[in-house]
């Protein structure tokens, strides 16, 4: 997938939403896009938790503890708030049946952008609001 829709899909992420154009489009020109062969782990629970991943092609099921959650599709994403925290994964995300094809911003890449205070100001507002969805049992659209 070419930077340009990369950049345009982590504009409709919430997270990502409030960054300045640029930065995303900064940001999508260096993913790394991997392929993943059907049933294989993208990311498993407990795991090391250092990069975001948008779901370019194909699918992938999303696991906690052993139980099937959801399936994820093209344009889904998971692993964001690694960016931020690197904690251990909370779920394990397979690629499903036809395989999957994911772009990746690792937390490496990302560190710059907490480094600029008014982004930093945009991804506690996310935070917040995720936060507050929660508090409320509110489901919040993220895996």
């Amino acid at each position: 997938m070419p930077a340009s829709q990369i950049a345009s899909r982590l504009a409709e992420i919430d997270l990502f939403a409030g960054l300045p154009q640029a930065t995303r489009e900064d940001l999508a020109g260096r993913t790394t896009t991997l392929t993943y062969a059907p049933g294989d782990v993208i990311t498993e629970q407990g795991g090391e938790g250092a990069s975001f991943c948008l779901l370019v092609a194909g699918s992938a099921d999303v696991e906690v503890n052993g139980v099937h959650r959801r399936t994820l599709g093209p344009g889904d994403s998971f692993g964001e708030i690694a960016l931020i925290d690197r904690q251990p994964r909370s779920a394990t995300v397979r690629a499903g049946t036809g395989g999957a094809s994911v772009a990746t911003i690792s937390a490496l890449t990302f560190a710059p952008v907490l480094d600029d205070p008014a982004a930093c100001r945009s991804l506690l507002g996310v935070l917040c609001a995720r936060l507050r969805a929660a508090e409320s049992g509110a489901e919040t659209g993220a895996p």
